[in-house]
């Protein structure tokens, strides 16, 4: 892992996503590597992801200068990198961010991966307009190192969420993206398991497989000749796999109790209620924004 410590001129970005107003990202580049993530191509980034991080060290005090003057806003933090990486632990941008953020109340909505929020829950608490996410893709930790080789796993993420949720944090869980073969084994399980966190919205997505991201994939899959199967199969020749998958995971929603929205709904269906992907990520009373950070959900 390369690590480079840069500068920035600027720390808040318009986001082009509907239900966000800035993005901010005090890393760019990924240590925990996830094959399918999207935010390469989003970012068109050339060099190997996962295989390098920039950390933006004057982040906080570029942050603390614009929000002197900038409209106030819903800010997504982590929108094309998870803000809290291995690295946060040592730099604290994400943590002095806050910081920065808090001062002025804005509305922020973050999307993780990592219980190392945790470490700044006495911060997220304070903010009058906040939401936390938390991505999920499968129990099977063998399955999860495949494609999350160097995320937290995923019981601790489990963890992570009830404790904020029972902080009196809005929370949040993102099931994406689902997997062909690997995710709908345990899904009904981890749903399970996620609704006894005590959040109370879901929201789900499907792998959307670009050239570059399927190319991870095989790459990743080389040693596991049924998966790819597998992957072939609903990607490529079963139209109808996803949208079976999907009505799984919202009747199971239904019985448990949670709300489920999904991240890209079709024309026609039902949008979601109020918080975003491509930058990569829910308020029904008081999320920094449900729909919006519905459609953040789906970058990592």
């Amino acid at each position: 892992m390369r690590t480079s410590e840069v500068t920035c001129r600027s720390a808040l970005v318009p986001s082009r996503l509907p239900a966000l107003d800035y993005a901010l990202n005090p890393y760019r580049g990924c240590a925990f590597g996830y094959v399918y993530c999207y935010s390469p191509a989003v970012l068109r980034e050339a060099r190997p992801w996962g295989g390098f991080v920039d950390v933006r060290r004057n982040i906080p005090y570029v942050l603390a200068k614009e929000l002197r003057s900038c409209p106030r806003g819903i800010v997504g933090i982590g929108t094309v990198t998870d803000a809290y990486q291995p690295l946060e632990a040592k730099y604290e941008l994400t943590r002095f961010c806050l910081e920065q953020l808090l001062r002025y109340d804005f509305p922020v909505s973050i999307q993780t991966k990592s219980h190392l929020i945790l470490r700044d829950l006495e911060i997220v608490r304070e903010f009058s307009q906040l939401d936390v996410g938390f991505s999920f893709s499968t129990l099977n930790e063998s399955l999860r190192r495949v494609f999350e080789p160097r995320a937290p796993p995923t019981e601790s993420r489990i963890f992570a969420l009830e404790r904020v949720t029972s902080s009196g944090v809005n929370t949040w869980a993102f099931l994406g993206p689902i997997i062909p073969g690997v995710s709908e084994a345990d899904m009904d399980e981890l749903l399970r398991k996620i609704a006894a966190t005590g959040t109370k919205l879901l929201i789900a997505d499907k792998l959307r497989a670009r050239p570059a991201v399927w190319d991870n994939l095989r790459a990743a899959m080389n040693d596991h000749p049924v998966l790819e199967y597998m992957h072939r199969k609903a990607l490529w020749e079963d139209s109808l796999y996803f949208e079976r998958i999907l009505q799984r995971v919202r009747d199971r929603c239904h019985q448990l109790g949670l709300v489920y929205r999904e991240a890209f709904p079709r024309r026609g269906q039902e949008k979601r209620v109020s918080g975003s992907q491509s930058e990569a990520t829910p308020n029904t009373a008081g999320l920094a924004s449900w729909s919006g950070f519905s459609e953040r959900v789906t970058r990592i």
